[in-house]
């Protein structure tokens, strides 16, 4: 394990190394006004973080220091992250710790489901850490996960974010016949970048991932999203979009990066509002069911609502004859 954790930490270094080398090492850039978000105390989001700290669940607005935490804990909306807060990858964008994995917890499906009933949650996501120590890496757990959650607040439509289950024979599989209403596995970036955003992942993979999907569980919505201001190209950006439509991805979700920490990848530029509004124009005009793309888009950001929107989008759609 210590072995593992040293490639863990040369890995991320060198990626490090080669981010700085795309965004020219620039000095760290001031974060403009519309990314400007203040947490104010509510009731709601008093009672959301008793909540988990109670049920002894993490989340990935906390581990991933989501700027949106406020104001989705206050409407009692919380991504819950299972099988422990420590990655066995070391994704240069992510504020989740990186080294030796939680032991897997069998009470956990049984704590999350207790939680989504006791919030009254009309849509749950449930996102995880990367487990490559795992020999399915997690699924067999999200599986537990979403049967728990079925039986005890069956009204709750359910979201699964998951890692892309790389070298897990039928992992994809398994989680994709559990029917969650809606699979996302995020690409993150364009082609060009993922050596120095996502080390140990590909892109090809990812996309393999989203239509295997499909295959399994045609009814299953698909969602993907991307972030911006890393070094990319708006033609890149486009030919993503491309790709994710080649591949029958229904839902797409855009916002902008920002840099945890000075130990994370810098960031590029900030991308302004309007360059997301011209975005999600191109996004619909692919074809997607649903695009959400602004600055503070997160990819469970507004979740049920936008999952509302989906299933009447599908529901519009024409009967074939």
């Amino acid at each position: 394990m210590g072995a593992r954790r040293a490639r863990l930490r040369d890995e991320r270094r060198e990626a490090l190394e080669r981010a700085a080398a795309e965004a020219g090492a620039a000095a760290p850039l001031r974060k403009p006004d519309w990314l400007r978000v203040r947490v104010a105390n509510s009731p709601g989001l008093a009672e959301t973080r008793a909540l988990m700290c109670e049920q002894r669940l993490h989340t990935v607005c906390e581990e991933a220091a989501c700027p949106n935490l406020g104001e989705c804990w206050s409407q009692r909306h919380a991504t819950v992250m299972i099988l422990g807060s420590v990655c066995t990858r070391a994704c240069t964008f992510c504020n989740v710790k990186t080294g030796r994995p939680d032991a897997v917890d069998r009470h956990e499906p049984a704590r999350v489901a207790e939680s989504v009933a006791r919030l009254g949650l009309r849509h749950v996501v449930v996102t995880s850490v990367d487990r490559d120590d795992l020999a399915d890496g997690g699924a067999g757990h999200f599986v537990a996960v979403i049967a728990a959650i079925r039986a005890a607040a069956p009204g709750t439509t359910i979201e699964v974010l998951t890692p892309d289950f790389r070298h897990k024979e039928r992992a994809i599989e398994a989680v994709a016949a559990a029917r969650p209403d809606v699979y996302n596995h995020n690409l993150e970036t364009v082609p060009r970048l993922y050596r120095a955003v996502r080390p140990g992942a590909s892109y090809e993979h990812s996309l393999d991932l989203l239509a295997r999907v499909k295959q399994v569980a045609p009814g299953v919505f698909t969602k993907s999203g991307v972030m911006l201001g890393l070094g990319e190209r708006m033609d890149e950006v486009d030919a993503v979009l491309d790709d994710l439509r080649a591949h029958d991805v229904d839902f797409v979700t855009a916002g902008q990066y920002l840099r945890p920490t000075l130990a994370h990848i810098p960031v590029a530029r900030w991308v302004e509002p309007a360059e997301f509004e011209a975005l999600a124009a191109r996004a619909r005009a692919r074809g997607f069911a649903m695009v959400s793309a602004s600055p503070l888009t997160r990819s469970s950001y507004h979740a049920d609502a936008d999952f509302a929107q989906l299933r009447a989008a599908r529901q519009a759609e024409p009967v074939a004859t």
